[in-house]
């Protein structure tokens, strides 16, 4: 063997065993969680918002049609002229017997403007069980159900679900879904196979009221962009367990183009990396094809290359086998042929996430710190004098009057 071959054996070899013990976990994991719990709190639904990307309807509605005995939705944005409130006003027509609230506040508690939405969302539950959820998430009917059951043992503190990714049309949305569905999905299985769950996933966060506050409230992740994460982590932190309930949410992709989606991602990479330097460079290895596809032009056309190239491809197509039963129809067959540009594309991401700490939310420009912090990157928006600015005072419609 060439000293090529022999740089490159290794790693192909690890990201092949990666993937074999990943559909693995994803066989065992099965699919949504359909049993019937007897603790039945009220609940209130914290929903930040901000724009409407053309499914935000549709995701909303799915919330309020839960089959569940009493609970409230609170959904909020930061600006009056958010488009996101013809959507909310909507809803209220649509569906009359759910409680639902729109609060309108700027006040900002961080560089996350995110947290800080939910910080004012907060301020307006009327109910102790808290859901968590973002804007772009749909579920079905027994999804409070699922979710609020395992908080009936108290020494359980937070509990979070993992999520599908949806995509109405379109190759970016398609190849964001991919992501989600083909890389984060078995790699959170091998995750929680290898140690103790002790992080969140943003597509539910559910605790009780007096847990939140044990922690400081969301005032003590108003300045992480892995608020999902912090929170998860300052939970378990009290001694308290942080439970994955087996019950997939629909997160439904609807980037407008690929540099849109790349840019996303990049800040997504970025935070992990800096979170957890050694796993993430670890999950560089995992990406068997455009490793192979690496070693096959270094070696120049070398027989092995090939061979571990065409494996790599074979084994990725198969295990979409294996991930079906989980993903159901969400996994388009028609898009295998999609699989090894997915993840040349993750693998780039992942090498240029390196390069720097500035990554782009929205229209601002920030700069993850060591600590997993955000703050106003050089030439960047100051989010903090943004929300500090003169406006006028909030306002919750229906249901209560903001204080």
């Amino acid at each position: 063997m060439s000293s090529v071959d022999l740089v490159f054996l290794g790693p192909v070899l690890f990201a092949a065993a990666y993937w074999v013990v990943a559909f693995g976990c994803a066989a065992r994991y099965g699919g949504s969680w359909r049993g019937v719990t007897t603790c039945s709190p009220p609940v209130t639904i914290l929903k930040p918002l901000r724009g409407d990307d053309g499914q935000l309807y549709e995701n909303l509605a799915s919330f309020c049609r839960q089959e569940y005995p009493t609970f409230e939705i609170v959904l909020g944005v930061r600006d009056r002229q958010d488009p996101a409130i013809a959507v909310v006003d909507r809803l209220i027509q649509d569906f009359p017997h759910v409680e639902l609230t729109l609060v309108i506040d700027d006040r900002t508690i961080g560089t996350n403007l995110k947290v800080s939405n939910l910080a004012n969302l907060a301020r307006h539950a009327k109910h102790d069980m808290l859901i968590v959820v973002d804007s772009d998430m749909r579920v079905g009917p027994g999804y409070i159900g699922a979710v609020v059951g395992p908080l009936a043992e108290p020494r359980v503190g937070l509990v979070t679900c993992l999520y599908r990714g949806v995509a109405p049309g379109g190759l970016a949305s398609r190849l964001g879904a991919m992501f989600i569905n083909e890389w984060f999905f078995p790699a959170a299985l091998v995750g929680i196979r290898i140690e103790p769950l002790r992080h969140a996933f943003g597509a539910t966060i559910a605790c009780r009221r007096e847990t939140l506050g044990a922690i400081g409230g969301f005032e003590a992740v108003a300045d992480h962009l892995a608020d999902d994460y912090m929170l998860g982590r300052l939970v378990s932190g009290l001694g308290l367990r942080v439970v994955l309930v087996p019950y997939v949410v629909d997160n439904v992709i609807t980037e407008r183009g690929v540099r849109s989606l790349l840019v996303h991602e990049l800040r997504w990479a970025r935070t992990f990396r800096t979170l957890r330097p050694l796993p993430y460079f670890c999950s560089l290895f995992t990406f068997g094809i455009p490793l192979s596809l690496l070693w096959f032009v270094l070696s120049q056309g070398g027989a092995a290359a090939g061979v571990a190239t065409l494996a790599h491809i074979g084994l990725r197509c198969l295990g979409r086998l294996v991930l079906s039963r989980s993903l159901g129809p969400h996994l388009r067959w028609s898009d295998t042929w999609l699989v090894p540009i997915r993840d040349v594309l993750s693998f780039l991401v992942g090498i240029v996430s390196f390069m720097g700490r500035t990554v782009q939310w929205n229209e601002a420009k920030l700069r993850v710190r060591p600590d997993g912090r955000l703050e106003p990157a050089r030439g960047g928006v100051n989010q903090h004098a943004l929300g500090r600015a003169a406006a006028p005072p909030p306002l919750a419609s229906k249901w209560e009057e903001s204080p």
